[in-house]
């Protein structure tokens, strides 16, 4: 076998691309794994036939995250380690969407709208801010490169011995649309709206998608808040984007600032 040949995609993956994968190489070896296609009668609305993502039979070992995010330039395919059990995709129950989709939304939009279809008896929690939506916080300054911290960050995600899933996109931030994430249902219906969040804090904060689950996502952090008063800003984002981080957590917006303060990542959980 020729050493082009052994950088091809392997078998299934070039499915993933709407080109076929054309030009796409991979010089990582893969675990066993199956390609993830959403149930054609819970998704009825698919205008493309293609698998959503890419899933490893089994837990994957600390480092091939790391290595296969190094990949993405050449691969287009973008890692993301996913919990471990029974999610609504081992049963192809998701529901993608084109990550184009993502360029019609904005973090500081969206950040607007939430803030006032969740502020009703939650006043006293957003102090100072209220009824006034800040809008979206200010870049903070990285710390470290962003590669590095989400290499890093996926380690210890993946002491968790979970799965890993491979998506086709350009940026981490458009597999929770690509791959029919639905883990913030219960909050917003459609995650198109959060993805351009999460696209927002890739570029002001150095975040990178990491992993997720049912409910759950994973972001690594190389530029978080260094202050008080910027934290408590970029809280105010968090309460709109995840109201459960502050309702089931410290409870206030000033408590959960205090938090995430100088951390490298950024944990949520959606009831």
């Amino acid at each position: 076998m020729s050493v082009h040949e052994r950088r091809r995609l392997p078998t299934g993956l070039e499915l993933l691309f709407g080109d076929g994968g054309d030009g796409r190489v991979l010089s990582v070896d893969l675990p066993s794994g199956s390609l993830v296609w959403p149930d054609p009668d819970y998704d009825r609305l698919r205008t493309h036939h293609r698998p959503s993502f890419w899933l490893s039979d089994e837990p994957v070992p600390a480092g091939l995250w790391a290595r296969l995010r190094a990949e993405h330039p050449r691969s287009g395919l973008w890692p993301v380690l996913l919990e471990d059990g029974v999610q609504p995709w081992s049963a192809g129950q998701i529901a993608p969407d084109s990550p184009g989709q993502v360029d019609y939304y904005s973090a500081a939009g969206f950040m607007a709208e939430a803030w006032q279809d969740l502020l009703l008896g939650h006043e006293a929690y957003l102090a100072p801010f209220g009824t006034e939506c800040p809008g979206i916080a200010p870049p903070a300054a990285l710390v470290a490169d962003p590669d590095v911290v989400a290499d890093w960050y996926a380690d210890v995600v993946a002491e968790r011995m979970t799965p890993l899933g491979l998506v086709a996109v350009n940026r981490g931030a458009d597999a929770l649309v690509a791959m029919g994430w639905q883990g913030a249902l219960h909050h917003n219906e459609w995650t198109v709206p959060l993805a351009a969040v999460v696209r927002s804090w890739e570029e002001r904060f150095g975040a990178r998608v990491v992993g997720m689950g049912f409910n759950t996502l994973d972001l690594s952090v190389a530029a978080p808040p260094a202050t008080p008063a910027h934290a408590l800003h970029v809280a105010a984002e968090h309460w709109t984007f995840c109201p459960d981080s502050i309702l089931q957590g410290p409870g206030t917006l000033a408590d959960y600032a205090e938090q995430i303060v100088g951390q490298n990542a950024w944990s949520f959980w959606w009831d």
